[in-house]
């Protein structure tokens, strides 16, 4: 058979892969790779402007087309640039490949100019690392590493790959084996006979019930249980639908958090219960049935039954085994208390943006990122989705700087509609420098500035813990519409709510992306 180098069989096997687009900055290191890149024409590379922007658009890109996102970057400071968004994916669960340039491999160790051991630094935080220091096993590793990141609970796998790899020749075989995960038959009559017995169980779902949604709603619907979400679960379940109560949490919808403290069982589908949750929680004795594809996750919290498997087939299991019964709660009377009583100013407010813009989207099937912060949270309580996976933020580690790059990423993988990036004016500016993308690949993002001058959920939380002593949190904003212009972009400015709606519709009808930057009152509160 015919020898290649060690960089055509990176690109080779990312084709038989799949691999249709990657992130990445190119460095000396990975040159060969790049190289390779420019001779094909299967595989679109996307320039971003820095490495952490590289991975979560990487994220935002896996999100929606639910195949892994590619990253490539040079070693050392490219590395460990990455290493935030390898984070982020980690702890919401999202399929990623990340490439990183190493020295050659009789250089590793010796601190050689631009060297760091990428593989100990995001051991913690990846599903798998694997340094590659010969060719002969590159082949083989990537398709691991591929399986890796697919397999169970998605998640991001680190190859680090030697300089030298990329030059020396090996055989290409090209047989790609995928694998699946093997889950033990489970006996779903126990957990079917606790719902039945309960005077009012309640289904939460999490993240990890995305893929099985179609389930999630017909057993709901089936035994007429009362739904509510986690923020990594918004739109698993239909949220216009009469059963949904909304989302629990610190931050969550007062209907939803009184549910899950007046249920007597909860049974919860892919949700990690993370202390933003279960502190909400009474010390009410409850009985709590958790089904997780991670049997990681289920050994961390103790539950009355925990199952660990494919929520989709589980689920499907229980639908063929149940019969329809009654409601179980009054709906109504919960709903009422998802009443709003904001802040009361003079002043446009978040919400009021927010309300318009779930006026102006709700029939338009749209995908929504967020930043992190209180705009994040204002999204998250007024947007309303009926299908999953459309309103990607970051839960887990509450990334600031993660959804302008993770709209990109949900643009390159569909740019038939526009994407929607609500972001506050503290974290835009963590990734604001990928306009250029935006302008480059001319893509249809519209950014939902919400700009207070603070960063303000910590100002929030300053009012509250530290007797509004604000410290650190006012800050000096650039002129954003100036910003915005100087990449060749469109940009407006809000400052009225009667405004809110016309600026929505000149940004919808202008190609390519728009940055609208909403003055919002500084002093709001959650």
């Amino acid at each position: 058979m015919e020898k290649i180098t060690g960089a055509k069989v990176i690109i080779e096997t990312l084709k038989r892969l799949g691999t249709d687009t990657i992130f990445g900055y190119p460095g000396g290191i990975v040159l060969k790779i790049y190289d390779e890149l420019y001779k094909q024409k299967d595989i679109k590379h996307i320039l971003v402007r820095h490495e952490q922007a590289a991975v979560h658009a990487a994220e935002g890109y896996a999100r929606v087309t639910g195949k892994p996102g590619v990253v490539l970057v040079t070693s050392g400071p490219g590395a460990t640039n990455t290493v935030t968004g390898i984070a982020n994916a980690y702890l919401d669960g999202f399929p990623l490949v990340i490439l990183t340039g190493q020295v050659s491999k009789e250089l590793i160790g010796q601190n050689a100019f631009q060297e760091a051991d990428i593989c100990d630094i995001t051991k913690p935080c990846s599903k798998a690392v694997f340094q590659i220091k010969q060719a002969d096993t590159l082949e083989q590793t990537l398709v691991k590493a591929f399986n890796t990141a697919m397999d169970g609970k998605k998640g991001p796998v680190v190859v680090d790959i030697a300089k030298n790899v990329l030059y020396e020749e090996t055989v290409f075989d090209g047989n790609i084996v995928k694998s699946e995960s093997v889950f033990p038959k489970v006996d779903v009559m126990p957990v079917l006979n606790e719902i039945k017995s309960a005077k009012f169980p309640v289904m939460v779902t999490g993240g990890g019930s995305v893929g099985a949604y179609q389930q999630v709603r017909t057993l709901a619907k089936l035994l007429n249980l009362p739904v509510v979400s986690t923020i990594m679960g918004l739109g698993v379940y239909d949220q216009l639908d009469e059963n949904y109560l909304g989302m629990i949490g610190i931050f969550g919808d007062n209907a939803a958090n009184q549910a899950i403290r007046e249920a007597d069982l909860i049974f919860s589908v892919g949700a990690r219960f993370n202390d933003r949750i279960t502190c909400c929680f009474d010390n009410v004795e409850k009985k709590i049935i958790r089904l997780d594809i991670n049997k990681e996750e289920l050994d961390k919290k103790s539950a009355y039954m925990s199952i660990c498997g494919d929520a989709k087939i589980i689920l499907q299991d229980m639908i063929e085994n149940s019969k329809p019964l009654s409601k179980f709660c009054d709906y109504q009377r919960l709903k009422e208390l998802n009443k709003k009583s904001d802040y009361k100013s003079n002043r446009l407010q978040s919400f009021e943006v927010m309300q318009e813009l779930q006026k102006f989207i709700a029939d338009k099937d749209l995908t929504v990122t967020t930043e992190v912060g209180q705009h994040q949270l204002w999204a998250a309580r007024y947007l309303k989705f009926r299908k999953p996976l459309k309103f990607l933020t970051s839960g887990g580690l509450g990334t600031m700087g993660f959804g302008f790059p993770a709209a990109i990423g949900a643009c390159v993988a569909d740019s038939s509609k526009p994407v929607v990036c609500v972001a506050g004016d503290g974290s835009f500016q963590m990734n604001m420098q990928e306009l250029a993308v935006c302008r480059d690949y001319n893509l249809p993002v519209k950014i939902i500035l919400l700009n207070n001058g603070y960063l303000g959920m910590v100002r929030q939380l300053q009012e509250k813990q530290c007797g509004g002593r604000y410290f650190e949190t006012k800050i000096s904003n650039p002129d954003f519409l100036k910003i915005a212009e100087s990449y060749d972009l469109k940009a407006f400015r809000v400052h009225k709510k009667d405004e809110i709606l016309p600026a929505l519709e000149k940004a919808f009808e202008t190609k390519g992306t728009v940055l609208i930057d909403f003055i919002i009152e500084p002093m709001e509160m959650l």
